[in-house]
């Protein structure tokens, strides 16, 4: 019952709750990204989400448009710095997907949605992660984010698959307002992002 009828309901009622309190700093950090780096204001990527359905998935853009001599985009690490990376840091970044939760594509709480190039490469286990829609946030988040290895993501997002509940939910959320408090597993190391996924042996 609450994972097919009162989930989704809390998450409409929820996000629209949220864009109404948070439209004003999306508005400033609209008008910071225009200043800072001009446009895209919007990070636009498509992602695979409930039984694999493809979707289009909302983020503010955190990185430059910097590219080199040859005309190439500069590396991930050399384009996020400055205003963008505030954003990152503070997860704001984020804040865009209130609208994809509002369409239905996304929850607040389920598995990140991945790239597509992916699909191919999971096992049956891992592609278990595709059972519920994906979520902003998310129990391999809470447990690690981009600092976890691949597997323990997997294994974090299946858990939570076989054990979604309302109180799962409320836990998992009170560890990301903590997590965003503190910054803890934004970045992988050294790395800007999550190091690519190249299947499992």
């Amino acid at each position: 019952m609450y994972r097919n009828f009162f989930k989704p309901l809390l998450d409409k009622v929820l996000a629209t709750i949220l864009i109404i309190i948070f439209s004003p700093i999306m508005l400033i950090v609209v008008i910071g990204i225009y200043l800072w780096d001009g446009r895209p204001i919007i990070f636009k990527q498509k992602r695979p989400g409930y039984k694999e359905k493809i979707f289009e998935i909302y983020k503010f853009r955190t990185m430059t448009n910097e590219k080199d001599k040859q005309g190439n985009l500069l590396p991930d690490k050399d384009r996020l710095k400055g205003f963008g990376k505030i954003i990152r840091d503070l997860s704001i970044d984020e804040l865009p997907q209130l609208f994809n939760v509002l369409k239905g594509d996304m929850s607040f709480v389920g598995p990140r949605p991945l790239l597509i190039e992916y699909l191919p490469l999971y096992k049956s286990w891992q592609r278990k992660r595709h059972d519920v829609k994906p979520g902003i946030t998310g129990l391999a988040q809470v447990k690690g984010r981009n600092a976890i290895s691949w597997r323990k993501k997997f294994k974090y997002d299946v858990f939570y698959v076989n054990h979604v509940s309302f109180c799962l939910d409320i836990k998992i959320l009170l560890w990301t307002l903590q997590k965003v408090i503190k910054k803890e597993g934004v970045y992988q190391n050294t790395n800007t992002t999550m190091e690519k996924f190249n299947g499992e042996n």
